[in-house]
């Protein structure tokens, strides 16, 4: 099979590539080969819009509308720069112009022999938590961060019994302020769910028709299901087999090239660039693989692109929301300006006088002010912040 335009992965980044392809070139077929059962979909309804009341059917992207041959269900085993040729798990070659790696990540797992996890993250695992749901009452979700905290709020808004497990001292823990991360424990505890911060799972059991779930703090969990969100780890096995630069994700320059002239990356397997940040990044997020997989798309058709973008993320927590943007990480400096304590306020991540992530807490319609002071150079204090964005 040739093509002039070739995307490893089915994702959204794989799908926004082919429309920034289309944008510029409406000849030449595009091949997609993805080892996913869909074709392209939003991933963020799988922990929440699906959960409240919104249709599966609108979830698809519609990627044979831009004129896209799918490849489903194979897995790119082989690339060859030199020769433009990816080999399938089927050995199917196909030969390419230009390239695209949207891998994508698969799900970080547990140390300890885990069957009976089921590890969330795609289409499929909402068919088959949705099943698991008509049968079952009892729910276990090990991981505080994105994933967990945002399925153990959907289960719980279903009516499911959830216990939530994780090591940190609270949910969001590794992002989010102490003093946030456990009025979060608390907050679910009001909404029905069973908190286990501090608790790391060492050891499941299987018991009947359920399991039992055993932590470092000598505490058991009886449960009918078995889920964890705890974080992914980026698909690089390829680009790496290939000889292409790689440091926790593809390395890509600001035209989204890797190491290869011909070969580019987006999406959460690509590592780039933020001149605001002046760091090195990997974004497991929407607004990330939406912007990145458009621009790589145009880049691929002969665009001059720059990519520069501080892309944001968001979540929603039962009736709490939040989008931020940057690098949250608790361990920085942290201001805080709350309209309403822990329900409605600005929180601030800074380093040497400069902002370096903030966190809009029920705070919405402000992601664009909160990348452009990130930019800025400061120096920023809690006096000159205070009120800023709120």
């Amino acid at each position: 099979m040739e093509y002039k335009y070739l995307i490893v992965g089915g994702g959204m980044a794989a799908d926004a590539a082919a429309e920034g392809i289309r944008s510029l070139d409406n000849q030449s077929v595009i091949g997609v080969i993805s080892n996913e059962n869909d074709p392209p979909y939003d991933r963020p309804p799988l922990t929440k819009g699906l959960w409240k009341g919104k249709d599966l059917e609108s979830i698809w992207r519609n990627i044979k509308d831009k004129g896209v041959e799918l490849h489903l269900s194979r897995e790119a085993i082989q690339l060859d720069p030199e020769k433009h040729v990816v080999t399938d798990d089927g050995g199917v070659e196909y030969c390419y112009e230009k390239l695209l790696l949207a891998t994508g990540g698969k799900p970080r797992r547990v140390s300890f022999t885990s069957e009976g996890i089921l590890y969330y993250r795609y289409a499929d695992d909402y068919r088959e938590l949705r099943h698991l749901a008509e049968t079952h009452s009892e729910f276990a979700v090990i991981g505080g961060g994105f994933i967990g905290s945002e399925i153990a709020a959907a289960l719980a808004m279903n009516g499911k019994h959830v216990t939530i497990l994780f090591p940190e001292v609270g949910i969001g823990g590794l992002q989010f302020p102490r003093d946030l991360s456990e009025n979060l424990n608390e907050y679910y505890r009001q909404k029905g769910v069973e908190v286990l911060a501090g608790h790391l799972v060492t050891a499941i059991e299987n018991e009947g028709e359920g399991w039992i779930l055993h932590t470092d703090r000598d505490r058991d969990v009886k449960t009918g299901v078995i889920l964890a969100g705890i974080g992914i780890l980026p698909n690089t096995k390829l680009a790496e087999e290939a000889g292409l630069e790689v440091e926790d994700g593809i390395i890509v320059d600001q035209n989204l090239r890797t190491s290869h002239e011909d070969i580019y990356a987006a999406g959460d397997v690509a590592r780039f660039y933020n001149s605001g940040l002046d760091r090195n990044l990997r974004v497991e997020h929407e607004d990330n693989a939406l912007t990145m997989g458009k621009l790589a798309g145009k880049a691929m058709a002969g665009d001059e692109i720059h990519y520069d973008y501080l892309p944001y993320f968001y979540s929603d927590l039962f009736d709490l929301g939040y989008e931020a943007v940057g690098v949250l990480n608790p361990e920085l400096e942290i201001i805080s300006d709350w309209h309403e304590p822990y329900r409605k306020g600005v929180v601030y991540y800074l380093a040497d006088g400069r902002v370096r992530g903030v966190l809009l807490w029920n705070v919405w319609g402000k992601v664009e002010d909160a990348r452009r002071l990130i930019y800025e150079p400061g120096p920023f204090d809690e006096v000159n912040l205070k009120a800023y964005l709120a």
